[in-house]
């Protein structure tokens, strides 16, 4: 199947190039969650699949944070990339204009959310946030949708007296960079808990189906029995695949066509670029992040 999609490509790469006459390069962006290494080999075969459907150089971006995306699209400078809901609230409350929503990552189970999940180390004593008092609490970055937003709206709901200011009911909220971050610091002993993303789906032995947590396990970075949930977000939106609006036409056509069939051409890549086990990708609307974009002004505010 693989041989015959990247024939299949081979044939149009020069229609692609001719229909394609207004970019000379596409760029792709990757968002944080893994070392910067791991992001670029994950999506190596996007970038060679890209190339050959476009006709042009494709080149991956895989920035320290969040922001260094963010910037990317809003500057023009990027042309793709898989956002984080709370990514994509930023984008459009600072340029509506600047991208749109194509397509979002579809669960095995075929629903398209995901949560937040706190997690600690089995030996730390800690089960649930009634034991974070007066812990170190991470987070990995102020534009992660599961990675603060969410828990920043959701965990001082759980009872009275806890805040998201360090000193108040957690001894310190620490960011450190990014979900593996947050992962190997828990591990380690390094903080008491964190947060990161899930689909919540399958075995937690696994890591889930899909998330950080499973790219770590697939990394040989943690064993999960070492690990216990402490607690669960609601179910969050998946972020969106979003393309720079100011594209042509055609290319914005042919890159999620791309993606919505990668599933069907090449599930080994699929698998790589939607950090486990998945269904691949299908078309979403920038109405699916009314409520994400409503969160994030809140907190702005």
């Amino acid at each position: 199947m693989k041989t015959i999609f990247a024939a299949m490509l081979a044939t149009t790469a020069f229609v692609g190039a001719a229909q394609a006459q207004d970019i000379t390069e596409f760029n792709i962006g990757i968002l944080g969650g893994e070392n910067a290494q791991d992001r670029l080999n994950n999506h190596e075969c996007l970038k060679n699949y890209t190339e050959e459907t476009l006709g042009v150089p494709a080149k991956l971006f895989a920035p320290a944070d969040y922001n260094g995306v963010i910037q990317g699209l809003l500057g023009g400078t990027i042309d793709m990339a898989w956002l984080g809901a709370s990514a994509y609230a930023a984008i459009y409350l600072s340029d509506p204009e600047a991208v749109e929503p194509a397509l979002v990552k579809v669960n095995m189970d075929g629903t398209i959310g995901y949560y937040s999940i706190g997690f600690a180390r089995k030996d730390s004593g800690v089960t649930s946030l009634d034991d974070m008092e007066g812990k170190v609490f991470a987070f990995g970055d102020p534009n992660s949708t599961s990675g603060y937003l969410i828990p920043a709206v959701e965990i001082p709901q759980y009872k009275d007296g806890i805040t998201m200011e360090s000193g108040d009911y957690f001894k310190e909220v620490k960011f450190v960079g990014g979900h593996e971050q947050t992962i190997v610091a828990v591990n380690n002993g390094d903080v008491d808990a964190g947060v990161t993303w899930a689909d919540g789906q399958g075995n937690w032995e696994d890591g889930y189906n899909s998330g950080s947590l499973r790219k770590a396990v697939d990394a040989g970075l943690i064993d999960m029995n070492d690990l216990v949930e402490i607690w669960r977000s609601k179910e969050i939106p998946e972020g969106p695949i979003v393309l720079r609006k100011g594209l042509p036409a055609d290319v914005k056509e042919k890159m999620t066509a791309l993606v919505q069939n990668m599933y069907e051409t090449d599930k080994d890549c699929t698998y790589n670029i939607s950090a486990g086990e998945s269904l691949g990708f299908k078309p979403i609307t920038h109405d699916n992040y009314l409520s994400i974009i409503a969160a994030r002004q809140s907190q702005s505010n």
